[in-house]
């Protein structure tokens, strides 16, 4: 396959710190999310991180996992760097950057995102869901995207992503999901940028690539993954865990 999926897994977070090492039912966070990309059956899986700890207990899973610098200033720019040390001849044209905190993720939105990307002709897709309770219309924390529909009405165009209430008046807001894939030549061009006006206004990396003219294209879903940011998502992502037994 001409796809790799790279999962940033940094060891240093504020609000929740060792994040990817995290119990959940007997095993780290991060080898949770390793398995569910590996599910999704679009080619290869590397973890990319920063601590040797969180790659021994990839390898132990049976995974793939690699140092990277521990200086990056985003995932991106992490993902960036394990795909040149992994493929440094060029066998993979796309790269899907999937965070390593969705330890109940849906293979099936790995593959949605994907085919946003490859039946549009992006540089960079993404994928997002209908909002679909009220406290996230003004939740800053919820990034929502305005898009243009395509042909079929499946995936937007995206036009702006903002943690404000938008668009304005009556009609769906989408929240968004941040997987990522890039066409390898957009991603070297992405993390090539320095960060835009916008992007350090909404610290939103991905309108640094809209307002560089790059075309980004949104898989339309049905369910938000459970991200683990807090203590709070932690325990919920354990409940969860263990309601499957």
């Amino acid at each position: 396959m001409d796809c790799l999926i790279v999962i940033p897994a940094r060891l240093k977070a504020t609000r929740l710190p060792d994040k990817p090492l995290a119990d959940i039912a007997g095993e780290p966070m991060i080898v949770h999310v390793w398995r569910r990309a590996v599910e999704a059956d679009c080619g290869p899986v590397v973890v990319a991180t920063d601590s040797e700890e969180v790659r021994d207990k990839v390898l132990l899973a049976g995974g793939k996992a690699l140092i990277t610098r521990a200086d990056h200033p985003s995932g991106s720019d992490r993902v960036f760097e394990t795909i040149e040390k992994f493929d440094p001849r060029g066998a993979f044209e796309v790269v899907v950057n999937l965070q390593g905190d969705l330890p109940t993720l849906d293979p099936k939105l790995v593959r949605s995102c994907l085919a946003a990307l490859r039946e549009h002709d992006a540089d960079i897709a993404t994928i997002a869901a209908a909002i679909t309770r009220e406290e996230e219309c003004t939740d800053p924390n919820v990034v929502k995207v305005v898009g243009s529909p395509l042909k079929g009405g499946s995936v937007l165009r995206a036009l702006y992503f903002t943690r404000a209430t938008a668009p304005y008046g009556e009609g769906p807001l989408y929240h968004h999901i941040g997987i990522y894939a890039y066409r390898r030549k957009a991603l070297q061009r992405f993390v090539s940028l320095p960060p835009s006006p916008l992007e350090l206004r909404e610290k939103l990396e991905q309108l640094r690539a809209l307002e560089a003219g790059m075309r980004i294209h949104v898989g339309l879903v049905d369910t938000v993954p459970l991200g683990v940011d807090t203590p709070a998502d932690l325990a919920r992502a354990r409940e969860l865990f263990r309601s499957r037994r």
